[in-house]
């Protein structure tokens, strides 16, 4: 992947489980605390991602944790297993809206955030609070923590040389995958522009170091190592209005990723859908969250903050979504 083996093997593969491994009724719903449903919800899809939730509920993390002070992934198992061991019908979040400030030193509480913010943000957090002590690991030491090995790949951005066909190969890590949903009807379709080769010539032309000229050239991104969790964000938001694309966007319950990989022959890489995170309203700071999960029965519930109710599959691939979360 362009980058040497770990030095250190921070969480062994081996031990990551897709499944879960305790089957129970879902957990309980979370309270608004004052537009806290962005909060609410990015925590609920978490909650419910099987290999996380398998993690935190075996409580190994707190067991060896050293960190002083604040550490993100022992607020996550605390507030997980409260939420799933609770005989309540809804909890306050407050293991977690306690150290909002910890997770972004941004975010504000009263004030509406995007979803989509606060879970890069949580996920980030809890991936510091696995390197915390290991200031001088290198990269590929970094990408082997739980949070890593659950939520993280790989993207291969490939530049060919259409003088010299000479090719040049970078890689960079992901935690999830933003898509742009402008020209896409379908999450496939949408896929299928990420992966689409983009002409760089004239002003924006590539300056070859094999032919050492300023050329035409083909540059197509790649997902080069695919993650156990998928994180994708439907890019709903215009980044300059902050105007909403409110179109319906298709996605299946099960996903094929195989076509969009860098070795795009080889088998098929199934994705199952696991939680839709829904926005409603007009901009990613106004509005209301939401979100759909599969519990640990296999069945579907809607998250409404303090409301948990069982729905169909149907009703949860006719949503208008924001975030997807699908596991292999």
């Amino acid at each position: 992947e362009g980058m040497g083996p770990p030095q250190r093997i921070l969480f062994p593969p081996e031990k990551i489980c897709m499944a879960w491994q305790q089957r129970q009724r879902p957990g309980a719903g979370l309270h608004n605390l004052g537009n806290t449903c962005f909060l609410n919800s990015v925590l609920q899809c978490l909650t419910y991602t099987p290999p996380l939730a398998n993690y935190v509920l075996s409580r190994e993390h707190s067991r060896s944790c050293r960190q002083q002070g604040f550490c993100m992934m022992c607020v996550m198992e605390a507030h997980v297993n409260k939420v799933l061991h609770s005989s309540a019908s809804a909890i306050q979040p407050s293991t977690v809206v306690n150290v909002l400030t910890r997770i972004g030193e941004h975010f504000q509480l009263g004030m509406q955030e995007d979803a989509h913010e606060f879970l890069r943000y949580t996920v980030d957090a809890m991936q510091r609070a696995r390197l915390s002590g290991s200031s001088d690991l290198d990269i590929s030491s970094q990408a082997t923590t739980i949070v890593h090995q659950i939520f993280g790949g790989s993207l291969r951005s490939r530049v060919t040389c259409l003088s010299c066909k000479a090719i040049s190969d970078t890689y960079e890590a992901f935690l999830d995958i933003p898509l742009d949903i402008k020209a896409a009807s379908s999450l496939n379709e949408a896929l299928e522009d990420f992966v689409k080769p983009e002409q760089l010539d004239g002003e924006n032309g590539y300056k070859c170091s094999k032919c050492e000229q300023l050329a035409t050239a083909s540059k197509r991104l790649t997902i080069h190592r695919s993650s156990n969790v998928l994180t994708v964000c439907l890019k709903r938001f215009d980044a300059f209005s902050g105007r909403k694309i409110s179109k319906v966007v298709q996605y299946p319950e099960y996903l094929d990723l195989g076509t969009y990989m860098s070795q795009a022959a080889g088998e098929p890489l199934l994705y199952s859908l696991y939680a839709v995170l829904v926005h409603e309203g007009y901009g990613c700071q106004r509005g209301h969250y939401y979100c759909f999960v599969k519990a640990s029965d296999g069945r579907w519930y809607k998250m409404n903050d303090a409301s948990v109710g069982l729905c169909d599959i149907k009703t949860v691939l006719c949503q208008r979504a924001y975030l997807l979360f699908y596991a292999r």
